[in-house]
């Protein structure tokens, strides 16, 4: 067995990234969260979710998308990517950990995986582009079992959820991936 493991963000990743290393409002992240996830499938480097971490100033900490079938790995979740490079950058496994406040941007509803990340990776809010709903209805991507009030669950942590931004547009980079013959990147 080897004992390192590597995982890694399409190459014109931080390309796109240096265009928007701050977003002024919350549109502005999930924005650059579906434009993460619509680039993913339009250059057929993975699924339809992109993922943005900002720091309490709006600016871009780190971002993922989804990898899983590129790199055979069924936990890189846009979500995920962006988790582990936000903690590789800052150098700690809990990003509010320094006492600041970190800003999760989804193009999409966190799956069940993604929802317990959520709890431990440190951040303080949550922002959602399209439906756990949305996604399943779209696709044949099965999100998992939440509990029943996830929301709930995560503002008892003390993090804030705002769902539906963008939502429409969120839904359009899911009903492209649809329309793309099935294809799975």
């Amino acid at each position: 067995m080897n004992p390192v493991l590597h995982l890694d963000l399409p190459d014109w990743l931080p390309d796109l990234l240096r265009q928007h290393q701050h977003c002024r409002d919350d549109e502005d992240k999930v924005r650059l969260a579906i434009e993460l996830a619509h680039e993913n499938v339009h250059r057929h480097s993975g699924g339809p979710f992109g993922a943005v971490i900002f720091d309490q100033d709006d600016r871009v900490v780190a971002a993922g998308v989804n990898r899983v079938v590129p790199m055979n790995c069924s936990t890189a979740h846009a979500e995920m990517m962006a988790f582990m490079f936000a903690q590789r950058q800052l150098g700690r496994f809990r990003l509010n950990s320094d006492g600041n406040r970190y800003t999760l941007a989804t193009s999409a509803q966190p799956c069940a995986m993604c929802f317990g990340g959520s709890l431990w990776a440190g951040i303080d809010r949550l922002l959602i582009g399209a439906r756990g709903s949305d996604v399943e209805e779209l696709s044949d991507f099965d999100e998992g079992p939440l509990p029943e009030d996830w929301v709930g669950e995560l503002r008892r942590r003390r993090i804030e959820v705002v769902a539906d931004i963008l939502r429409d547009q969120a839904r359009g980079v899911f009903e492209r991936y649809r329309d793309s013959a099935g294809v799975h990147y």
